[in-house]
């Protein structure tokens, strides 16, 4: 299996299991794919590495990993213990246009696809809707394939609307506006995307939106946890992994694709976030993992 993968989610571009149980058996996977995935830990003891920091995996946790972001996860071998978790892994791109009526919530999605994340992993209360939206799920969900584009949508949306409002940290999350406030956050959202390869002018921004620069950024902040700049580099280093691990360009032509930046410093940027230079990343992603 391939570090970097292609993941076949289906027409519907979605793919959930429920329960899934290891035992007796040493887990070791270590990969990035394009999709959204969110790993619930029913049971089970171990670690997940995620960029360059190890978190522990226990019982009641829950990991979100951002589109191509590497990470592992591992556990050890235990005399009767069994590994059980329960996976949802999605492709944002075909969400977004679902959630265009619900604007607070489509911010979301876009924080959780594009946006730098300042947490992602989460211990649950051990009474929680979580499990109970999964095992309604399982219950209950339609094999027929005219049924399913919509069984998933409305799924991922109430999976989506319980993270926002019940574990993502309030403080450091959107808070909710107006929809006049929304339309502005998707404008600038929209704007960030045609236009984080090149040299970021706030000036420039704020122009063509008709906004202050000054209004701008603090809308941006405060309705959706982060700032401007670091939600322009975070799109930055996501579109630089998506390229080192699915092209053959060069880091010197990545680096000035991605925001006109020259060698030396693209790297220094990409291992500050990334914990690894963009040659070993893409060292990292092309091996083929757990030779047989």
């Amino acid at each position: 299996m391939n570090l970097i993968e292609q993941m076949n989610l289906g027409p519907n571009s979605f793919a959930m299991s429920y329960q899934n149980e290891t035992k007796d058996t040493y887990w070791r996977m270590l990969h990035a794919h394009q999709g959204i995935e969110l790993l619930y830990i029913h049971e089970g003891f171990g670690s997940v590495t995620l960029e360059h920091e190890t978190f522990p995996l226990r019982a009641g946790t829950l990991f979100c990993f951002q589109p191509y972001q590497l990470h592992k996860v591992e556990v050890p071998v235990q005399s009767g213990a069994s590994y059980i978790r329960s996976n949802i892994t999605f492709d944002p791109r075909i969400m977004d246009p679902y959630l265009s009526p619900f604007p607070n919530l489509q911010a979301f999605l876009r924080l959780l696809w594009k946006g730098s994340l300042p947490q992602q992993v989460f211990t649950l209360a051990p009474s929680h809707l979580y499990t109970d939206i999964l095992h309604g799920y399982s219950l209950n969900h339609i094999e027929d394939s005219a049924q399913q584009a919509e069984d998933h949508t409305l799924f991922l949306i109430s999976v989506l609307h319980y993270l926002q409002t019940h574990v993502f940290p309030k403080n450091k999350f959107p808070a909710k506006g107006s929809e006049r406030t929304y339309q502005h956050i998707e404008g600038m959202m929209d704007w960030v995307e045609g236009n984080y390869s090149k040299y970021f002018d706030l000036s420039k921004m704020a122009s063509e939106l008709h906004l202050s620069p000054y209004h701008i950024s603090h809308m941006f902040k405060t309705y959706t946890g982060t700032t401007l700049s670091d939600y322009i580099t975070a799109r930055r280093i996501r579109e630089a992994c998506t390229l080192l691990a699915n092209t053959a360009k060069s880091i010197q032509d990545i680096g000035l694709e991605i925001g006109g930046f020259g060698t030396p410093y693209f790297c220094q940027l990409f291992k500050k976030h990334k914990g690894m230079t963009p040659k070993a990343f893409r060292n990292v992603v092309r091996e083929v993992y757990l030779k047989s």
